[in-house]
């Protein structure tokens, strides 16, 4: 009985000791300054031109680079008139033919034209050292051991 009054005395004591306690003062932060209206105003923004297509101008155009330590060899052609252009482009490939593109690109779409002139030709492969490979070991095929079942 006295464990059960020396508890109430203390919770009695602590609660009377919070009671007499100065309150703290609570400080919050003032709300923030509205911000002042702008002393510009904005223009509207201007609409963007809508999308025209232009009438295709005529043009012509060629260009070609033969270079020997390179082994570039190409070209390229191109004509224009008001409705249609046409070309034609080329390329030496590395087999030793030359592959040729010619084109048309109107108002029904591109159409193109590959033939290729010559024959392919391939060197002779030929390895610029002797192959001397040697396995380290031969393997040896064994059968496996018979095994021995009893029921």
């Amino acid at each position: 009985m006295h464990q059960l009054i020396t508890i109430l005395v203390l919770v009695l004591s602590g609660t009377i000791a919070q009671l007499n306690l100065p309150k703290t003062p609570r400080y919050s932060t003032p709300p923030p300054k509205p911000y002042p209206p702008p002393g510009y105003s904005t223009p509207p923004p201007k609409p963007y031109p809508t999308p025209g297509y232009e009438p295709m101008m005529p043009y012509s155009f060629s260009y070609a680079v033969v270079d020997g330590p390179s082994y570039n060899n190409f070209g390229h052609q191109e004509t224009a008139d008001t409705k249609a252009v046409t070309g034609s482009y080329r390329v030496a490939l590395p087999d030793g033919r030359t592959q040729i593109v010619t084109y048309k690109a109107d108002e029904n779409g591109y159409v193109a034209d590959v033939r290729y002139e010559g024959k392919a030709t391939y060197p002779e492969n030929k390895p610029s050292y002797p192959p001397n490979y040697k396995p380290a070991y031969k393997p040896a095929y064994q059968p496996a051991p018979p095994k021995n079942y009893k029921p």
